[in-house]
This record gives C-alpha cells, structure tokens and sequence, in this order.
C-alpha cells in the first residue's frame, strides 16, 4: 500500500489537474457560444440565397453552368477540416480515419491524382504523414474562420474544377447537431448537386416554419446569367458554413472531453481519498496497538 505522503502528493497532483481541465472547459463553453452566434448571424443570409436561387431552379429557363458538369473522375481534390491542437476527445482521430478510408476507395487513381487541401493543424501532420503533399497549409483558417480565406479557397477549387484540372471535390467535416453531437459528414462539393441545394433550401424553410412564396421575376439580362453569377456565391457560402460548422463543432468535443476529463478527476480525488483516510486510520490503530502493548509488559 502507498504511504500516506505518496497519497497525498498524488491527491495534490489530481487537483491541479482538474483545475487545469475545467478551466480549458470554461474556455471551450465560451468560444462555443461565440461560434454558435457566427452561425446564427449567417443563416439567414445563406437561407435566402438558397432561396433564390431554388426559385429560379424551378422556372423552365434552362442553363449550362461549368460548375454543374459531371465527368469521369480521373484526378479528385479532397477538402479535409479539423482542429489545429489537441485535448478534443476522437474529434481529429476520426476525421482521419474517414480519410484513410476515402484515400482506399480512391486507391486506383494513383497518388498524383489526389489532391489533399487540409484545414488544421493535425490533419495537415497526418497527410505528410500517410505521404501526400499537402496542397497549401490553412492552420489559421481552424482557429479563426474567415470568410475572405474560404472565399479564397473555394475560389481556387472553382477555378480548378472549370479548368479541368480536377474532375470531382469532396469534402470532410464536422456538422454541429448539438452540444452532445457532432456528426462527422464527408459530401460532394463540386459538381454542385442542384437538386440537393433545393432540398436543403426546403429544409430550412420547414424547420424555420418559414411561409415559401414562388416568387414572379422579372431578370435582365437572363435567368441563366443571374444563376451564372449566383452558383459561385453559392459554392464560397457552403465552404463557409462548413468552416463554421467544424470550428463550432471541435469548442463542443472539447468541452465534453474536458467535462468528462473533470468528472474522472473528482472521482479520482474521492478514491484517492478514501485510500488516504483508510490509510491513515490504519496508521493511528496500530500506534495505539503499540501504545497499549508497552503499557501491558
């Protein structure tokens, strides 16, 4: 059995700890709040802009978009978001697993034709590691979301894909459900999936009870012109929103972790204790043994 100092100093050590991981929790509570607010405040801007664009999807106006065309895929691009530091429970582990899996399934293209964008730190490490070349490095896009950066990266995408130097997008992330779940999701970037814009749009205007209105337009110079300029805006929104959803989602996983790395450490400390009183009484009995044994001879 440990002695009482050994018990003590380890009691000590558990404490400092636990101050430690519920501070990083107050930390991770408050930047999630932030991040939950920068959602909030862009909804409704990426709401109406989905809103819009369905409306035009469903007039008979026909249109050819680059961004719509679908081809044999020969050299993919694959957009992978996670966290720049540690302490998050399996929120960077399991994005990299989904992308060794993707890597696999992607196997007989060849490693040349693939083309790894990481977002964050971690994911960054583990590409170089698995042996790919990282297409650019976007560490400070992890921790502080900017819409002028994943303006600047979808821009690019686009301009790859219309150039033809990629024939197909993905991207992995996470999606903030709730505090408790965040569900990792791996989707389709480019070609964009019209019809998949205007599910989503009729989604939001359900969840929102939002009244859909079929709006009567009046377009100069053509709808095909409007929708030309629109797609692009469509695509740098979505890159965004999944920006934001992954910053928000790693505040949520590291809260947890920390929640739980805290609620270990309080059950630590009452073991650890009880050991220490139990050790400590035996102590002070056989003391009193000995006392009580020397007064007898």
């Amino acid at each position: 059995m440990a002695s009482l100092k050994e018990v003590k100093n380890r009691i000590s050590s558990v404490k400092s700890t636990r101050q430690i991981t519920s501070a990083m929790k107050m930390v991770a509570s408050a930047k999630l709040h932030k991040a939950q607010g920068r959602i909030e405040n862009m909804l409704p801007y990426q709401r109406k802009l989905n809103e819009i664009l369905t409306n035009f999807l469903r007039t008979d106006a026909s249109f050819e978009s680059p961004y719509t065309e679908k081809r044999t895929v020969e050299r993919v691009a694959i957009v992978v978001f996670s966290s720049n530091t540690s302490l998050c429970g399996s929120f960077n582990s399991n994005v990299v697993k989904m992308l060794e899996r993707m890597l696999e399934s992607y196997q007989s293209l060849g490693r040349e034709n693939i083309l790894i964008y990481p977002v964050g730190k971690k994911i960054e490490e583990a590409v170089k590691k698995m042996g790919y070349e990282p297409q650019g490095s976007y560490r400070s896009m992890a921790d502080k979301p900017s819409y002028t950066e994943a303006y600047e990266l979808a821009g690019k995408l686009m301009q790859e894909f219309v150039r033809r130097n990629i024939d197909h997008v993905e991207l992995i992330y996470h999606h903030f459900k709730s505090m408790g779940t965040q569900e990792l999701l791996c989707e389709n970037y480019l070609p964009i999936d019209l019809g998949r814009v205007a599910e989503e749009a009729k989604l939001d205007t359900a969840a929102e009870n939002i009244r859909s209105f079929n709006n009567d337009y009046i377009v100069e110079p053509s709808v095909d012109g409007l929708i030309a300029e629109l797609l692009p805006k469509v695509l740098s929104q979505k890159l965004f929103t999944v920006l934001l959803d992954s910053n928000t989602s790693e505040h949520a996983a590291r809260m947890l972790a920390m929640q739980a790395a805290t609620d270990n450490a309080n059950d630590l400390i009452q073991d650890l204790t009880k050991q220490y009183n139990k050790s400590r009484q035996q102590a002070i009995t056989n003391e009193l043994l000995d006392i009580v044994g020397g007064s007898l001879k």
